[in-house]
């Protein structure tokens, strides 16, 4: 990535986080509900044999009701733990009230114990998205690495979680990025096959 071109995401990423924190307490609730919903939809929807989601840090969208419903609702739940840089993410089962270590990326990841299984359905932290599934993540480029991987090997439909505040117009991109499929928002499921 050039030095220009890694400075133009961060810049889109800072401005899109800053906007982020601006999200009111209710509607922080309203969107956790209505990801918990709107995802068993998915998951139903596209049959998922594994669902994994993000554990949510400081200020983005809060995702333990999603995983909660996804495993009242019978899915196989997955979290996913860092391994060391340019390796893909790994994702081990883990349901509400199962332990949490902290892992790697100061991230509350399954025990090493926990058994584990590739998802086909990936709810997806982001910074920034736009809706033809260019998506900014945090710049690690784990979430990139997995996503070829798994389709390498089989169907991976990710899901972007993210406020509107998050949304871009046409973010830049790579050869090696990932598109999203959809980008779930508190008031819209954008499907990005479509271009929004």
């Amino acid at each position: 990535m050039t030095t220009a071109f890694a400075a133009a995401k961060n810049d889109l990423r800072q401005a899109a986080l800053a906007r982020r924190m601006s999200i009111s307490a209710a509607m922080r609730e309203k969107f956790s509900i209505r990801l918990a919903k709107e995802g068993v939809v998915l998951a139903g929807r596209f049959a998922a044999r594994a669902v994994s989601a993000f554990f949510s840090l400081r200020d983005e969208p809060d995702t333990l009701p999603l995983l909660r419903a996804l495993a009242e609702a019978g899915f196989p739940t997955l979290l996913p733990v860092t391994g060391p840089r340019g390796a893909p993410l790994v994702f081990r089962l883990w349901r509400p009230g199962d332990p949490l270590k902290t892992g790697a990326m100061k991230i509350s990841e399954p025990l090493a114990s926990a058994p584990t299984l590739d998802p086909d359905l990936l709810f997806t932290p982001l910074a920034c998205f736009d809706r033809r599934g260019r998506r900014i993540g945090y710049g690690a480029g784990y979430y990139d690495l997995t996503l070829q991987a798994l389709r390498a090997k089989g169907r991976a439909i990710a899901v972007g979680v993210a406020y509107g505040v998050a949304e871009g117009a046409d973010l830049p991109d790579e050869p090696h990025d990932q598109r999203l499929d959809f980008v779930l928002t508190e008031t819209e499921l954008i499907d990005c096959a479509d271009g929004g």
